[in-house]
Formats: C-alpha cells, structure tokens, sequence
C-alpha cells in the first residue's frame, strides 16, 4: 500500500493585511504547537499550504491507510484544534463553525504525466 495525496482549496478574505496576518500565524515560531502535533497523530506526513492572492491549495500526503473523512473528523476533535479553526476562520472566506474539512475542498486531478513513460492520463 502506498503513501495517499490529497489537494484542496480554500480562499482566503480579499484584505492584503489579513494575508499577511494569515501567514505570520502559520510560521513555525507562531503556529500553536498542538496544532501540527495533531496533524501528524492522525497519519498526515507532509502538508503543505500555498497561497496565490487569495486562494490557497493545500497538499496532504498521508500514510497507508489513512481515511481522508474518518481521520480529518478525528482531527477536529483533537486538543486546541477547534479553537485553532475558530482562530483562522476570521482569514478565510468560510463559516466560522466549520472544521477544516468541511473549510477545505478536495480537489480532483484531472491531468498527471507519467515520470516513467511520459504518457499523460486521466
């Protein structure tokens, strides 16, 4: 079984100063150390958050096995993670009481080029 890659989106608020706030608050000498803790208690290796203007594509590689509805859900009930949620939620264009499962939205591929065979597919 391999490692599993999920992409989502998400928009931010269109005020430049909020941006900025926004990430201040996601440097590693600011962010809530419970907050990557439990990231990676619920089998996420890697995450990764760009941000163009104000839409922001988020990169998840997660374990084997690593169930992307069950294991986010547990994710939001883990310590300080709603309070976190409820923290950013002032940044990002989407409801306040929403966990960011139900904030970021998958993405689907539809275009990979083989490294091996240069073939393009989906």
């Amino acid at each position: 079984e391999t490692n599993q890659r999920y992409c989502l989106t998400l928009d931010l608020q269109d005020d430049p100063a909020l941006s900025e706030d926004y990430k201040h608050w996601h440097k590693s000498e600011h962010i809530w150390p419970e907050i990557p803790d439990g990231i990676r208690s619920v089998g996420i290796q890697t995450m990764q958050i760009y941000l163009l203007g104000t839409r922001m594509f988020m990169i998840i590689e997660s374990r084997p096995g690593f169930n992307f509805e069950k294991d986010m859900e547990r994710l939001s009930t883990l310590p300080r993670q709603k309070e976190w949620e409820d923290f950013v939620s002032r940044f990002q264009k989407t409801s306040a009481d929403s966990s960011s499962s139900q904030k970021w939205k998958l993405m689907d591929k539809i275009f990979e080029l083989d490294p091996v065979t240069g073939i393009a597919y989906l």
